[in-house]
């Protein structure tokens, strides 16, 4: 699955070619992917233009003139890829395999715009992906979002927030991390590498890093700034790029080679002076990994 900085990488890479652009022609070439289409799609959205690119979470929103927005998401194996004139294909360096069979080629965005025509092609072989279209004015009371937590990156997420979310829990810490009520689009990889950061185990509970008063301890303010700062890493470095995944011009980012914890189990732990070793247990059904030395 995707993580957020997987789709601010595809947002980022898609918003120049569609940012402006009219949808000439909207071209679907099934009847569903991981759900049916909505009715009439292809006609809704053609003739349009594509006003702006934005992300909620892990999923990408595409604002549309008539106030309304393509929403979609990208399942465990979707990708955009852009063509234009008569070159097809997705060029770059590729660390993995990646499907380039066009009969995963499901929804083609045929555009026009200044720098002239082309395409935006989504791909998605195993089509546990979707997109649905929403109201922009209802957005924010959707299903998808209305349940949905704060950004990891935005100003709403702070000690103080998390200490009101955390307060008297006994949940292990990184399935609270995890829980989309609290923060939006934090997901397994990032989980634990911001516990590593942080040096807090995954296991202990949330509510320990909360005074009898309600108020946040130093290490939860510390576990907020290295959720900033991994999540900042790796929107810089083009998302984690894991095999399912690729930057729209078909490259791929390598943040993966930096990880400190994620799946590096039987690994030394790279904290200085630590002397400990990468572990891996399973939580909620999830592979954890952390150093049982130096993260308490």
């Amino acid at each position: 699955m995707p993580e957020l900085p997987e789709v601010e990488t595809v947002k980022r890479g898609l918003a120049p070619a569609m940012e402006g652009a009219r949808v000439a022609r909207l071209e679907l070439r099934r009847k569903d992917l991981r759900f049916p289409f909505p009715d009439a799609l292809a006609e809704k959205v053609s003739g349009r233009t594509i006003v702006g690119l934005g992300r909620r979470a892990k999923y990408l929103l595409v604002d549309l003139d008539d106030g309304n927005t393509l929403v979609s998401h990208l399942g465990m194996s979707g990708s955009f890829r852009v063509e234009e004139g008569a070159a097809s294909g997705t060029p770059g360096q590729f660390h993995h395999a990646r499907s380039k069979d066009e009969k995963h080629d499901h929804v083609v965005f045929h555009l026009e715009g200044p720098g002239g025509p082309r395409r935006v092609v989504y791909n998605d072989p195993r089509r546990f992906g979707f997109m649905d279209m929403v109201s922009r004015a209802e957005l924010a009371a959707h299903p998808f979002f209305r349940d949905l937590g704060p950004e990891p990156t935005g100003n709403e997420l702070g000690a103080a927030y998390l200490a009101e979310r955390f307060r008297d829990k006994a949940q292990p810490l990184k399935s609270a991390l995890l829980d989309q009520k609290n923060i939006a689009g934090l997901g397994n990889i990032y989980v634990c590498e911001a516990l590593w950061r942080s040096h807090l185990s995954p296991i202990r509970a949330a509510g320990t890093l909360v005074t009898t008063g309600g108020r946040p301890r130093e290490q939860l303010n510390l576990l907020v700034a290295s959720i900033r700062d991994v999540i900042a890493d790796a929107i810089a470095a083009g998302g984690s790029s894991l095999r399912d995944h690729i930057q729209t011009d078909g490259s791929l980012g390598y943040f993966q080679h930096s990880f400190s914890v994620y799946d590096r189990e039987g690994q030394a732990c790279g904290t200085s002076g630590c002397g400990g070793t990468v572990a891996r247990i399973v939580q909620a059904g999830r592979s954890t990994f952390y150093c049982a030395t130096c993260q308490k």
